[in-house]
């Protein structure tokens, strides 16, 4: 059965009636002609509250002028508009925010104007409030934890929150020391306090200021959260009991209107960290769903502070670990007069050494690890260990760097944990006080700078070879120069360098100008390159200075002999007469016998003259006897039928250090004698050796 024609009438008057949008009709003067009362705005309204009015007259909260523009909008144009969202108080429940989506079609007249419109008011609250909960979450994934740092992440996540989610928002850490050290599994007690190390918006003035640290009262909300680990929504009032634990305290809140909050904790792998609170002043309470946004939003933030934590403690460690492999107190030696500036600010790998050498020399080391953390600090310490070992052999400069990059590799094959395709770089410059020269050498580090005592930049071309650890094979170059008494050098790692806005060669430059006032103290110079090099704080820096002194030529006597063994006695004469001038003559059994020894040792197994060498030098002397054959002697207990073996043990009794030195061409034998301490007495040696014969 067909029905008959629909009533454009009839059509209408449903629509208006039973529609769950908002149906209005608007004449050209904007005021409302028709309207669906079953519409969520204006549900339970009078009719004449609406009719014949403007829509800013009955929807107030709403932006009028808004409305009242998209109005005029497609009254002038006669174009259509469709779904454009705005936000307000809803007419008919002023408590409630609502989000509407509206649509304008304009009305069709006989002539040109527009007399009138048809709006649709869609009430999209629940899906916009979904969205703008998903908004919040992506704000807070895609800026919180773009550093290691606890405070800036804090900060990142309350900017991240207010205003779109709260109106207020705190972030409070267990204030367990300046590192946060100390992680709490389980529920936390309400005695211990935490510090507010953020808050948004800054003067927020609701509890406690940012900085402040102390217990939360108990109980409240915020203790009952860091016990059971729970985030949990807080209705606000006068009359809620948990207010008198600290009425005064949380007073702020009743003054400044809050009325619902969430406290949340934060917490990574079964540890609080703190607590994340947010406040509302707004008249959209918060809600359960609510709630869910600020767990995902305490969770990924607590995260971030967990790995921010884990960073500074292993910071703390490393920097810890560095400061105590680094030298305590350099030596004081005739040869320099050094000062050091070390900034362990980004737990790298950095160190320096001054290793005094045979002869009065000295080695001037700084080097530099690759990598950051525990780690670096640890191969620091091997290679420092290492570089210093194999320094006190007497090894030539390029053969110390041979075996050093040996280490390395060896390093690097055992696993020692480097993100590079190296192991460390490092400067060595070895300086003689009586010859006045310098032996610098470099593996993949900056080159040293020096200045001389007027302070003019010296050239100094120091070969740059491979780093420490690359393997390959290639060679390691020195370079040798000769330097004037009060000349300084400075050797230094690239974080000193990393001055913004400079190349390394600029700031190459920039630290020879620093340094140029070379007679001023080392420590004061050390100090100003600091001020005036700005060091990057994300890379360690280290500043050796060594200001160079020279023996006078009275302090150094040396004699060429030739090989034959009548000279020993000569030796002996020449000795005894030298240490006489010297006013030694207590010294002259003892050093009389080291040098027999020696030099009737170089003249059996050597080859061509001898030479012997005393350097009187701060409370000690210095015996030295150097022959061309690079065979180093054996140290060996004689046995009672043999004739000779007991040179060098005699020598080693003699002395208070002794060793070999090895030329490119030949050896040297030293003994050091202590002048301002008790000596081996020759007689009682003597006894001695022949006890030892006896035996």
């Amino acid at each position: 059965m067909t029905g008959g024609p629909v009533d454009d009438a009839a059509v209408l008057s449903a629509l208006f009636a039973d529609s769950p949008q908002g149906l209005f009709v608007f004449d050209a003067e904007q005021k409302v002609t028709r309207y669906n009362p079953a519409g969520r705005g204006v549900r339970n309204l009078p009719a004449e509250e609406v009719v014949g009015h403007g829509v800013e007259e009955f929807a107030p909260g709403f932006e009028g002028g808004e409305l009242r523009a998209l109005i005029d909008e497609v009254l002038a144009s006669g174009e259509p508009l469709r779904s454009r969202l705005v936000r307000g108080r809803s007419p008919s429940e002023p408590h409630r925010t609502l989000a509407v989506e509206v649509s304008l079609f304009p009305l069709r007249g006989p002539g040109d104007g527009v007399p009138g419109l048809v709006g649709v008011v869609e009430d999209v609250t629940e899906r916009q409030a979904a969205a703008d909960r998903l908004a919040v979450l992506s704000a807070v994934h895609a800026t919180v934890g773009s550093t290691l740092e606890a405070r800036t992440t804090a900060d990142e996540l309350v900017r991240a929150l207010v205003p779109g989610f709260a109106d207020v928002a705190c972030v409070d850490l267990l204030d367990d020391g300046p590192d946060g050290a100390v992680r709490r599994t389980g529920p936390v007690p309400s005695a211990v306090p935490l510090r507010r190390v953020s808050s948004a918006p800054a003067d927020a003035r609701l509890s406690r200021k940012n900085g402040d640290s102390r217990p939360f009262p108990f109980p409240t909300p915020f203790t009952q959260a860091l016990n059971d680990g729970q985030a949990r929504l807080v209705p606000v009032s006068a009359d809620a009991s948990w207010l008198a634990a600290d009425p005064d305290g949380f007073a702020p809140l009743l003054v400044e209107h809050v009325h619902s909050m969430i406290v949340a904790p934060l917490t990574a792998r079964d540890s609080v960290l703190g607590l994340l609170t947010l406040y509302r002043d707004r008249p959209d309470p918060f809600e359960e769903a609510d709630l869910d946004v600020a767990r995902q939003a305490a969770a990924t933030a607590a995260a971030h502070l967990d790995n921010a934590n884990s960073y500074c403690r292993e910071h703390t460690v490393a920097a810890a670990l560095q400061r105590r492999l680094q030298p305590g107190v350099t030596p004081r030696l005739s040869a320099v007069e050094t000062a050091h500036v070390y900034l362990p600010e980004g737990a790298g790998g950095g160190w320096f050494d001054v290793v005094p050498l045979s002869g009065t020399r000295v080695a001037l080391v700084v080097g530099d690890v690759a990598g950051h953390g525990i780690e670096a600090a640890a191969t620091m310490g091997q290679l420092r260990v290492a570089l210093r070992t194999l320094a006190l052999q007497d090894l030539e400069t390029d053969e110390l760097l041979t075996h050093l990059d040996e280490v390395a590799a060896q390093l690097t094959a055992a696993g020692a944990p480097t993100a590079t395709t190296h192991v460390a770089t490092c400067a060595i410059t070895v300086y003689d006080p009586v010859s006045r020269q310098c032996t610098a050498i470099r593996a993949g580090h900056p080159a040293p700078v020096v200045v001389d005592p007027e302070g003019s930049p010296l050239t100094v071309d120091v070969p740059e070879g491979p780093p420490l650890g690359t393997g390959g094979g290639r060679a390691f170059t020195p370079a040798v120069f000769e330097v004037e008494p009060g000349s300084l050098l400075a050797h230094f790692t690239s974080g000193l360098l990393a001055a913004a806005g400079e190349d390394g060669a600029a700031a190459r430059l920039h630290l020879e100008h620093v340094l140029a006032p070379a007679g001023r103290p080392l420590q004061e110079l050390c100090d100003t390159a600091v001020y005036r090099m700005a060091p990057s704080p994300r890379d360690d820096a280290v500043l050796l200075l060594a200001r160079t002194h020279a023996l006078a030529p009275e302090q150094v006597a040396d004699w060429t002999l030739p090989a034959d063994p009548s000279v020993v006695g000569t030796a002996r004469r020449l000795v005894g007469q030298q240490l006489a001038v010297w006013e030694l003559d207590e010294a002259v059994p003892t050093t009389e016998l080291i040098v027999s020894e020696l030099v009737t040792n170089a003249i059996r197994y050597g080859r061509g003259p001898v030479r012997l060498r005393l350097v009187r030098d701060r409370g000690r002397l210095l015996c030295e006897v150097t022959d061309t054959n690079s065979a180093s002697p054996h140290l060996r207990h004689a046995r009672a039928s043999d004739e000779g073996g007991r040179g060098l043990f005699i020598v080693m009794r003699l002395s208070s250090h002794w060793g070999v030195r090895h030329g490119r061409r030949d050896k040297t034998i030293w003994s050091e004698q202590r002048l301002d301490g008790e000596r081996p007495d020759a007689t009682d040696l003597f006894d001695d050796v022949v006890d030892l014969a006896d035996s």
